[in-house]
């Protein structure tokens, strides 16, 4: 990669427009860091746009932690009164087993029932994590196609490995180009087997990816969404393989949001003269985990929490909130079609 489109890492980089950062913020027992701006996040609209987003969630070890985020979410929608228009489900949507396919019962008790349609009626747009590629019992990547693909009145959603929607349906404010992360070396799963898609596999996705970028832009906002990041502070490291194939595809498209999960912690990370910004949220249910890179040195935000992320839109804007599983707001920040970022001092819940 040129020195052109290398990102540059250090602090003095990171990116400052429109607000000043201030002090550190630390919450006891959870470690989080934030970079607060100049104005008050405001409550959430019930009539504009709301999406959710979790990731790491279909945990098969730590299922008390995942109830307490999905009972997060469903009184952060009846005490702001709003109604989401979709789930986005950031993969390592099942870790373990999946006995019995499509049949299985942890659709309903950790998916349908989970997250039910009283509260998230509308789809759950899904991708796929490393852990969903584990080969236990049978491939998960084929159930969970599968289940996409022929549960009757499933809100799950997953096409294809790799596909795009537009959000809402009628007058859209925001394209999705949903990824499958999971490039031959990257991370496998934590077992060794290190199982991936194929090369054939990436290089059709890879085609679809570029003519998918260069189609004109008929929304507001872009967004790449998948699983793996390109960059984070947590214990994966920034990823070098997806950094080679997608940042200059990130910059050279102005894509405005690259969201993702698979560290199990909430960030926000912005650099200087990027286009994109970088949203994380893996702290759907899974064990937390510590950081490689301080978020204070790298940010404005992280934080090492149980929790989801709120992305409220409009064609003027898009807010990006991250809440902990209580549904208190941590952290906040806009960005508008112009591409530029303000942070906001959370809500006070």
């Amino acid at each position: 990669m040129s020195d052109l489109l290398r990102p540059q890492l250090n602090r003095r980089s990171f990116l400052r427009q429109t607000i000043g950062f201030s002090a550190l913020a630390a919450f006891s027992p959870a470690t989080l860091f934030a970079q607060q701006g100049g104005n008050d996040s405001p409550a959430p609209d019930p009539a504009n746009q709301h999406l959710l987003m979790i990731g790491d969630w279909g945990t098969n070890k730590y299922l008390g932690q995942q109830i307490a985020v999905a009972s997060g979410m469903k009184n952060f929608v009846d005490n702001r009164k709003i109604k989401p228009g979709a789930l986005f489900m950031l993969g390592d949507n099942f870790y373990g087993s999946l006995i019995g396919g499509v049949d299985s019962p942890r659709w309903q008790t950790q998916f349908e029932q989970m997250y039910p349609t009283s509260h998230f009626p509308g789809k759950a747009y899904a991708v796929l994590g490393n852990h969903d590629y584990e080969f236990k019992i049978a491939f998960k990547v084929d159930t969970e196609l599968a289940y996409a693909a022929h549960a009757q009145g499933t809100r799950w959603t997953m096409p294809a490995p790799w596909y795009t929607f537009k959000f809402p349906e009628n007058d859209p404010i925001i394209t999705f180009i949903c990824l499958d992360t999971n490039l031959p070396g990257t991370k496998g799963d934590f077992f060794g087997t290190g199982i991936t898609m194929t090369k054939a596999h990436r290089d059709e996705q890879d085609a679809w990816l570029r003519a998918e970028l260069a189609k004109p832009r008929t929304t507001p906002f872009l967004a790449m969404v998948g699983h793996h990041p390109l960059y984070t502070n947590g214990i994966h490291k920034d990823n070098p393989i997806l950094i080679k194939d997608w940042d200059p595809l990130l910059r050279q498209y102005k894509v405005d949001f690259y969201i993702t999960g698979h560290d199990h912690d909430l960030q926000h990370l912005e650099f200087g003269g990027h286009p994109t910004s970088f949203v994380i949220s893996g702290g759907g249910g899974a064990e937390l985990v510590d950081w490689t890179t301080p978020p204070e040195k790298r940010g404005p935000f992280g934080g090492k929490v149980l929790g989801f992320t709120n992305m409220e839109l409009n064609k003027n804007a898009v807010i990006m909130r991250h809440y902990n599983q209580a549904g208190q707001e941590l952290h906040s920040f806009r960005k508008t079609p112009d591409g530029k970022v303000e942070l906001l001092r959370p809500a006070v819940s």
